[in-house]
């Protein structure tokens, strides 16, 4: 069946095949080189694994099925993800348990959440007596058990309720629901992330676990057991560790990697994970009628540009300057050069967003496609 074909059906068809070359790929095109991006899920596989944490991957970094059985079959505990409607997929795929690591509100996201429930393990986070008395109903009605980790703010100032005695509160809440179990706390700390100076990052999880460590207190003095305490990410998942209060980190950009973490200081201690960037926007250059200017296929419909602008992998000279909807504006400096025609590999600022504008991803290897992988939950973000 053409290309032509699968268009006029309204389908998206992919932009390469297995066996082509990576000349012969359609662009802008998402790419995954397959030899780094093995190397990253090795790395964070081993290494949970010598810390005795679980290792959930979050699946809202690449939203695709064909990584996440990767990640399981190195021994993934389970994935979390943060919209129920990602969960769908990962359930059909027999990828469990699955842990939303976001408060659910409205009917049809927990009758969603609870039809997923009747199929899989499924937990879910909860940061109010509200949310609670909503999915304790939903789960009755639907005969089903939820398990609720309380939302802890560990320092983002976004979700979760204080620490110490208010989520003890919360979670005894929880546990005198008949469809509804204490399942821990979620104590992600996102601000910390993307934090340059490994220093600074270590003093904001260190800030972090003195909140676990007096949720914890919290509970046990109200005689509940805290069988998971969940967080870290790709930036911070090693200080987690370090911590022994941890029992579960949650990183999802370490098996891609983008531009932005690779510009976090590097961590120089031994054992941890140095991460290599896997995922590209292969771009080709469309214009170059002037000796300091170019233009290539890849603008705001290509990648997200939230967290900056990409970098022009092995190209010194060439700067992507800025994205128009269709195009992005190279600056060619110090006698750079391009034709028309040459293809760039561009490193996104941010995996997620970049990731959710398209609709496949084209894994190669040696130059080479080797596999094409639909990313099945693009646009699940309800």
């Amino acid at each position: 069946m053409s290309r032509l074909d699968a268009f006029s059906r309204g389908e998206v068809p992919p932009p390469a095949a297995p066996g082509d070359p990576i000349e012969r790929v359609d662009t802008p095109a998402l790419i995954v080189e397959l030899d780094a991006f093995e190397a990253n899920l090795a790395a964070m596989a081993a290494f949970a694994a010598r810390h005795g944490v679980h290792l959930t991957p979050h699946f809202k970094a690449h939203k695709t099925p064909a990584i996440a059985k990767r990640q399981k079959a190195l021994g993934a505990a389970g994935f979390c993800v943060q919209k129920v409607s990602e969960a769908a997929p990962l359930v059909a795929a027999g990828l469990t348990p699955i842990l939303v690591t976001n408060e659910l509100v409205g009917d049809a996201k927990i009758e969603l959440l609870c039809a997923l429930a009747a199929r899989a393990p499924m937990s879910v986070c909860a940061d109010n007596a509200t949310n609670i008395a909503a999915l304790a109903a939903a789960a009755a009605a639907r005969g089903v058990t939820l398990a609720v980790l309380v939302e802890v703010d560990a320092g983002s100032g976004r979700c979760g309720v204080a620490p110490g005695q208010p989520a003890a509160d919360l979670a005894t809440l929880v546990a005198a629901q008949s469809h509804l179990r204490f399942g821990g706390i979620q104590a992600y700390h996102g601000k910390a992330q993307h934090v340059r100076e490994v220093l600074y990052r270590k003093t904001m999880i260190d800030q972090a676990v003195v909140a676990v460590r007096a949720t914890t207190a919290a509970l046990a003095s109200a005689g509940l057991a805290c069988p998971r305490v969940a967080g870290g990410g790709t930036g911070s998942f090693f200080l987690e560790c370090a911590s022994g209060v941890y029992t579960e980190i949650q990183p999802g950009s370490y098996a891609l990697f983008d531009r932005d973490y690779s510009d976090n200081e590097p961590v120089t201690e031994p054992g941890v994970p140095q991460f290599q960037n896997a995922l590209f926007v292969l771009a080709t250059v469309m214009s170059a009628t002037r000796p300091e200017h170019a233009v290539c296929d890849a603008g705001l419909k290509s990648m997200s540009f939230e967290s900056g602008m990409p970098r022009v992998r092995g190209r010194p000279g060439i700067q992507y300057r800025g994205p128009s909807d269709e195009h992005g504006v190279l600056a060619l400096l110090d006698g750079a050069k391009v034709a028309v025609g040459d293809r760039l590999h561009l490193i996104p600022g941010h995996v997620d967003p970049t990731v959710n504008l398209h609709d496949w991803i084209v894994a190669t290897r040696s130059g080479r496609v080797e596999e094409v992988w639909p990313v099945v939950a693009r646009g699940m973000v309800f």
